[in-house]
């Protein structure tokens, strides 16, 4: 049996935000090149030393859609094994939608943001970047939410 009492830096948990930003039933997503394909994601990345994840959900939507937001609520945490071996570990948060960005550059490897309804993320499915993408949305739309304060952050 493989001893599981070291853990390592590469197989730490990556801790990571997303943000849901729905408008007039379309949803804010990233069309993204990821390990030579395309694929779909909610506006997401790792979390920055010393930043809170409502700071984090800000940023990561700015730079990935050019798009600023406001969060208003806490969708829930994720533990997701991907199959490359990496384990994340997100938290997803509600925002809305407050302005573009005119001139946004985009993060590298970003193809751009687009508003997709949830028939159209339903076709494309096979083009998420992983199965919470969908999982969320679909929490999202049942009304699964929890007021941001319950995220607090010790200094």
């Amino acid at each position: 049996m493989p001893d599981t009492t070291q853990t390592t830096a590469n197989n730490r948990p990556h801790a990571t935000v997303a943000t849901i930003v729905e408008r007039e039933g379309r949803y804010l997503m990233v069309k993204e090149l990821r390990d030579n394909r395309i694929v779909y994601n909610q506006p997401a990345g790792h979390i920055e030393g010393g930043e809170s994840l409502t700071d984090a959900a800000v940023r990561e939507t700015l730079e990935e859609t050019g798009w600023q937001v406001r969060p208003i609520a806490f969708g829930g945490l994720s533990l997701y094994h991907a199959p490359n071996g990496i384990t994340y570990l997100r938290s997803t948060l509600i925002a809305e939608a407050i302005a573009a960005k005119e001139d946004a550059q985009l993060d590298q490897g970003i193809i751009e943001a687009v508003w997709l309804s949830y028939e159209e993320l339903l076709e494309l499915q096979e083009q998420l970047r992983s199965p919470i993408v969908l999982k969320v949305i679909d929490d999202y739309r049942l009304g699964v939410r929890y007021p941001l304060e319950l995220l607090y952050q010790h200094r």
